[in-house]
């Protein structure tokens, strides 16, 4: 007596219809409305005033998130990218030039960003530099409008010596960080990918809970992230923007940046305020 056999389940398998699968990162309609309306909003943003000392600062209301970080980091060029203007904070050729706090209005002022003075590479006697902190660590400490950190570091570099003091002393203070790894452009997607891993495994052994996320002002790449965490510190509401389309953000150029000297050396002394708007007279 005859039996038909079936078919293998390996024929089966190798017959069956090729399913294609995507691999692309889902998201959520409601919170990319969120982040490209934040970004409109910040589009808004405009020079307020510079203050080299606490009690010379505005008004200690609203709310205001600051941005902070080694005087290479790229603070002026993410500031300037986030805001889609080029020079709304002056990135200079050469790290450590301001030491003022740098106030940015977003159509409200009560809501504002900051831009504090870098630390590292201030080319200043040393009392100046102890002047500086002092400065830093008052605003830092008594500032109540204050929100949260954005802590920037090159994907290169991350977690020297300053920044983890940073972050310690934030958690210490129970303040919001949120760390930028900037020019992400500068590694390939694999390596960065491995450094952001590496960092947030990191943290979490410092005990220090942190969001995260890579960065880059030259590619926009992260914008979107870091959009609608500063929005949702600042209070930002669906209502004070239209929409928003993240392609009429204008290209920058590798010479809008801050530059990056590949000096990393640990030999900063102070946590020293210095940046990218003003020059000591």
């Amino acid at each position: 007596m005859h039996h038909s056999r079936g078919k293998s389940r390996n024929s089966k398998v190798a017959n069956a219809p090729k399913q294609v699968f995507n691999y692309s990162k889902k998201t959520d309609s409601v919170i990319d409305e969120y982040a490209g309306r934040a970004l409109t909003w910040l589009r808004k943003a405009e020079f307020l005033m510079s203050a080299p000392k606490l009690n010379l600062c505005v008004d200690d209301t609203g709310y205001e998130v600051a941005f902070a970080g080694r005087s290479n980091a790229g603070k002026s060029s993410a500031i300037n990218a986030l805001t889609n203007q080029k020079q709304l904070a002056r990135a200079s050729k050469r790290p450590g030039r301001t030491q003022m706090i740098n106030f940015f209005s977003l159509g409200n002022p009560d809501q504002r960003l900051v831009d504090l003075p870098g630390y590292g590479y201030a080319a200043v006697p040393e009392a100046m530099k102890i002047v500086w902190q002092k400065e830093l660590e008052n605003y830092l400490i008594h500032r109540e409008s204050l929100q949260g950190l954005v802590l920037l570091m090159d994907i290169r570099h991350p977690l020297q010596h300053f920044d983890v003091m940073m972050l310690e002393w934030a958690y210490s203070r129970h303040l919001f960080v949120h760390v930028l790894l900037t020019k992400s452009d500068k590694l390939n997607r694999g390596p960065a990918s491995k450094v952001l891993l590496d960092v947030q495994q990191q943290l979490k052994k410092m005990k220090l809970e942190f969001s995260i996320q890579l960065f880059s002002s030259l590619n926009k790449q992260g914008l979107e992230e870091l959009a609608s965490v500063m929005a949702g510190r600042l209070n930002f509401t669906l209502e004070q923007s239209q929409d928003f389309d993240i392609n009429s953000i204008a290209d920058v150029s590798e010479d809008d940046l801050d530059e990056d000297p590949d000096d990393f050396s640990e030999t900063e002394t102070e946590n020293t305020p210095s940046d990218d708007r003003n020059d000591t007279p």
